[in-house]
């Protein structure tokens, strides 16, 4: 809308129109809607599925290993459960380790250990290495090539697959009711779209009057208002039994086409 107001104000059209046809300048206005709407529709239905995805596994990382610590001046300390002390740290491996287990007064020494998940818990895996016991139950020492230790007091957070993992057949199709609405309601943001790219259209080639900048804050109101409409009919679908899918697809129907008869009584 800026860029219609942008083009009508300056009279820009009038000089597109010296050099090119109505017709070629219609024409090349469409490729740019279609592009737009093709970028819209993949990033919605590959990109931004993608990306998230890549972005929910890290945060799930960088949280996981805050609940943890971080290391510092070569030492590792998890609560008060274990401390390691450590040469150097390599990808996800610490080298020439000694630890302290402190509940049960396990002395360990290892070329490496590194943390993993398993289940909902954070294991220790030490490799190549000696383990000291000395407490109330058992006093030895053994030698090891691969030795576990779990930290149950740790539980570590899974990824939860929210709406925003699917595209939308996969919304549409999935066992939870909301995921399925929030799949029917991008079926409606794209023709609403497709709608908005219209009327943009036809403000630059049909709209004659001065006061294009009132013309173009109404419209916007007017794309907002239906999109808080359509907001709350999706949270009756979602949390009500007053509306069923197909009640709701008449609907919007209906907000669509009311929305472009309204737009286009704007601009006569």
């Amino acid at each position: 809308m800026i860029v219609n107001y942008k083009i009508n104000f300056s009279n820009e059209i009038i000089i597109f129109k010296q050099y090119l046809s109505t017709k070629k300048i219609k024409s090349l206005l469409k490729i740019l809607i279609l592009i737009t709407l093709s970028i819209f529709f993949l990033n919605n239905e590959i990109f931004s599925k993608y990306f998230y995805e890549k972005y929910k596994v890290k945060e799930l990382e960088i949280r996981n290993n805050l609940k943890l610590g971080s290391p510092s001046q070569n030492e590792f300390h998890i609560d008060n459960t274990v401390s390691i002390f450590f040469k150097n740290k390599e990808d996800d491996f610490f080298n020439e380790v000694d630890a302290i287990i402190y509940f049960e007064n396990q002395f360990i020494s290892s070329k490496k250990v590194e943390i993993e998940l398993s289940k909902s818990n954070f294991n220790l895996v030490f490799y190549d290495g000696e383990r000291l016991i000395l407490n109330e139950n058992e006093k030895s020492k053994t030698v090891f090539d691969k030795f576990i230790y779990t930290l149950e007091n740790k539980k570590y957070e899974e990824l939860l697959m929210d709406k925003d993992h699917y595209n939308t057949k996969e919304l549409i199709s999935h066992d939870n009711k909301e995921f399925q609405n929030h799949g029917h309601n991008r079926i409606f943001q794209y023709f609403f779209l497709f709608l908005v790219c219209s009327i943009s259209l036809k403000i630059i080639f049909y709209y004659k009057k001065k006061n294009n900048s009132f013309v173009l804050i109404s419209i916007f109101f007017l794309v907002l208002f239906f999109q808080i409409l359509n907001s709350y009919l999706l949270y009756l679908l979602n949390g009500t039994q007053l509306l069923d899918t197909s009640n709701y697809y008449l609907i919007f129907i209906v907000f669509l086409v009311l929305f472009y008869y309204l737009s286009v009584k704007i601009l006569k």
